[in-house]
């Protein structure tokens, strides 16, 4: 499978690991640790070193009743970073973890080369034409309501059923649009219990019946450090476990705050194939 960033074809038959990099005060595991531009760059810095192959920028935090925030604050907090890690790390495939057309217009405009829509277009009817228009791939993540009322909205009757129904529409809307590069990512965490999150991933391999790559992003959550009885901190073994899972289910792409172990996984996973 391949995708097209900015000229640049990526071949997802060998996975790959996109590192997250938030922007936030209030992610659930990392926010307000990157602030400074120092400090952003220093952290892109150590992810490409270890070998990541994307860099996914998130502004707004998604995490379970996250605070509104203005497009104008998404916007002011995006893209003097966007642009400053693109100077010091010019050949670096960034994707833009947003819900809104004009934050991914802007940051297309300014070198972002994927964008990666929690939404899936439901929250901005706008931006499927505004990935059309710029012809660049798209993350089309699984997820009912917003982030301040997903977790109310957990009952399915059955949940993987759903969720291919789901993607099946929301890849013919964008096949109408006329977008060529598509990934789907089961959206761990939103709007599903534990329990859920874990049916979803015992089945991943039925959703390769879409024919696009998957996304798997479990990096740290809930899911990991509750039934642990842990914490967000202490979750890269349960992180590391499941991505391995993820791997071996069909996912292409490993969605990840650790990136070094991530790779190892890959890896890994790589040598089972030869």
């Amino acid at each position: 499978m391949l995708i097209n960033c900015l000229g640049n074809l990526i071949d997802l038959t060998t996975p790959k690991v996109m590192g997250i990099l938030n922007v936030t005060p209030n992610s659930f595991y990392d926010g307000g640790k990157y602030q400074h531009e120092t400090e952003i760059l220093k952290r892109v810095e150590v992810m490409l070193t270890e070998g990541a192959d994307f860099i996914d920028i998130g502004a707004y935090s998604s995490k379970p009743n996250a605070e509104f925030v203005s497009e104008e604050e998404e916007v002011n907090r995006l893209l003097p970073i966007l642009k400053s890690v693109l100077k010091e790390f010019p050949n670096t495939i960034i994707s833009i973890d947003t819900f809104r057309s004009q934050i991914a217009k802007v940051s297309i405009e300014n070198g972002a080369a994927i964008i990666n829509d929690i939404s899936a277009g439901s929250l901005d009817e706008k931006m499927m034409e505004t990935i059309a228009k710029f012809q660049i791939p798209y993350i089309m993540m699984h997820m009912k309501g917003t982030p301040q009322t997903m977790m109310s909205l957990t009952t399915y009757d059955d949940i993987v059923k759903e969720m291919l129904f789901y993607f099946s529409e929301k890849v013919v809307q964008a096949r109408s649009f006329g977008i060529n590069d598509l990934i789907i990512d089961p959206g761990f965490g939103f709007a599903k219990t534990t329990e859920q999150n874990y049916e979803v991933m015992q089945k991943l391999q039925l959703f390769q019946s879409l024919e696009l790559p998957i996304l798997a992003g479990v990096s740290r959550k809930s899911m990991i450090y509750k039934p642990l009885e842990s914490s967000p901190e202490k979750a890269l073994n349960g992180t590391t476990a499941l991505n391995m899972i993820a791997l071996t289910k069909g996912a292409s792409i490993l969605r990840v705050h650790d990136v070094k172990e991530a790779v190892e996984c890959v890896k890994l996973f790589s040598l089972m194939s030869l």
